[in-house]
């Protein structure tokens, strides 16, 4: 049966390609709709996948099996003191009474930053944060080191002046010379570099709740040592600490115990909404399902065009039709059947939007790595948004081209031969 067919399609197949070949600019204009709708959805798609890659980094870096509660900051002085009269804001008691009253945490640190208002060396860049972190931050937030190492039990005891810097402030501070062994003066206090942190990933905007954090332009010291030499005019005005990372056990559930540390928090804090936690793995979740809803609304904002182009082949189709009617009524009179006539038309169809589908993927392509070009987006063209637009291109030409077809099977032999 599959070789009959074959036998039949072979020189319909043939056929089509000559009528096409024969009015090549025709054939290209009634392509034009299905190759810009083709590639309207894989540059589309590949802008969303591009972005949302980004975000979804970003979250799997910040440890999908980790909570991070962070302080809010009040907006003035007026707001500061309406939330003083209620908590004394996020200090290392909250980190204390979270770990005796949460079981299931494997790690935790609190984090105090600092953003200095002098440097030295200068930064090239921007001015880079300093946190002040324990030991096992390298361990909750997955840091992995490309020069010397970072610092430990000892280090945190003694608050030593040492640091480890990101990726950026080791180029913005040193350029391509050796780091580790130098020193930076943050503020009026000299630091060692012992080590540097590999490039993370960072959001250019906050991402549900995240603060916005250029994560390379960060030096870490040890906790101690951020609390005990870094105190300036306007410490009593901050939080004791404003972070805290907790890296639960694979068993825990993240979601559930964040809503006991919210509890703990809320109480402690009198209610004051001066805090917010942060689950990773939630974040996770919620971006995958708004993937999924931004691929669904780009593809049918795109499909119009596609349909556009569909409504551009029948008519096309149509018009051919009105031209061939003595083609088409000389090949019933020598024994065509009117099922013959349908896949011939199809077959045309078919091909109409095959070639506009390979050309619209390839223009696409094209698209999605200008725009990355010109504006410096990421983006991403995947083999699913490709199957999909050339899988929905074929299928548009294929119904659409079923009411010529079904028309031109249909005409009178006798009036077809007789007609101008």
């Amino acid at each position: 049966m599959t070789a009959a067919r074959l036998f039949h399609a072979a020189p319909d197949l043939k056929l089509g390609l000559e009528s096409l070949l024969l009015h090549k600019l025709r054939s290209l204009l009634t392509m034009l709709g299905m190759i810009f709708g083709v590639a309207a959805v894989v540059s589309m798609l590949s802008i969303g996948a591009g972005a949302q890659q980004q975000v979804m980094a970003f979250i799997e870096d910040l440890g999908v099996r980790n909570l991070i509660v962070e302080a809010r900051e009040a907006g003035d002085r007026q707001a500061l003191d309406r939330v003083r009269k209620r908590s004394a804001g996020l200090s290392f008691q909250d980190l204390r009474v979270i770990r005796a009253n949460v079981d299931q945490i494997a790690a935790s640190t609190a984090r105090k930053k600092f953003a200095p208002s002098k440097m030295l060396p200068r930064p090239q860049g921007e001015m880079p944060t300093v946190y002040g972190v324990d030991a096992r931050y390298q361990e909750i937030a997955r840091l992995r080191l490309t020069e010397g190492r970072f610092f430990d039990a000892t280090d945190m005891d003694r608050a030593a002046a040492v640091c480890v810097l990101g990726q950026s402030v080791r180029v913005s501070l040193f350029g391509a010379g050796e780091a580790v062994g130098e020193y930076l003066k943050a503020n009026e206090q000299w630091y060692r570099v012992i080590g540097v942190v590999e490039p993370q990933v960072s959001a250019q905007t906050d991402v549900a709740g995240v603060p916005a954090q250029d994560r390379n332009n960060l030096v870490y010291v040890p906790l101690a040592a951020a609390v005990l030499r870094t105190e300036d005019s306007y410490s009593y005005l901050r939080d004791e600490i404003d972070g805290i990372y907790m890296q639960m056990q694979p068993t825990a559930d993240p979601v559930a115990t964040a809503t006991v540390v919210r509890g703990i928090l809320s109480v402690a804090h009198g209610q004051a909404d001066d805090f917010s936690v942060i689950v990773p793995a939630e974040l996770l979740a919620q971006q995958r399902r708004t993937q999924r809803v931004f691929d669904m609304v780009m593809v049918a904002l795109a499909s119009i065009s596609l349909l556009v182009g569909g409504i551009g082949i029948m008519n096309i189709m149509l018009a051919t039709i009105l031209e061939r009617t003595r083609e088409i009524g000389t090949r019933r009179a020598v024994g065509a059947r009117r099922g013959d006539i349908v896949r011939q038309f199809l077959v045309e169809t078919i091909l109409i939007s095959f070639v506009g589908g390979v050309l619209g993927i390839l223009f696409g392509v094209g698209m999605s790595r200008l725009i990355a070009w010109l504006a410096g987006w990421s983006t991403i063209v995947t083999l699913g948004s490709i199957l999909l637009a050339f899988l929905v291109s074929v299928s548009v030409g294929l119904v659409f081209g079923v009411y010529p077809a079904i028309k031109a099977a249909r005409l009178d032999p006798v009036e077809a031969l007789h007609s101008e």
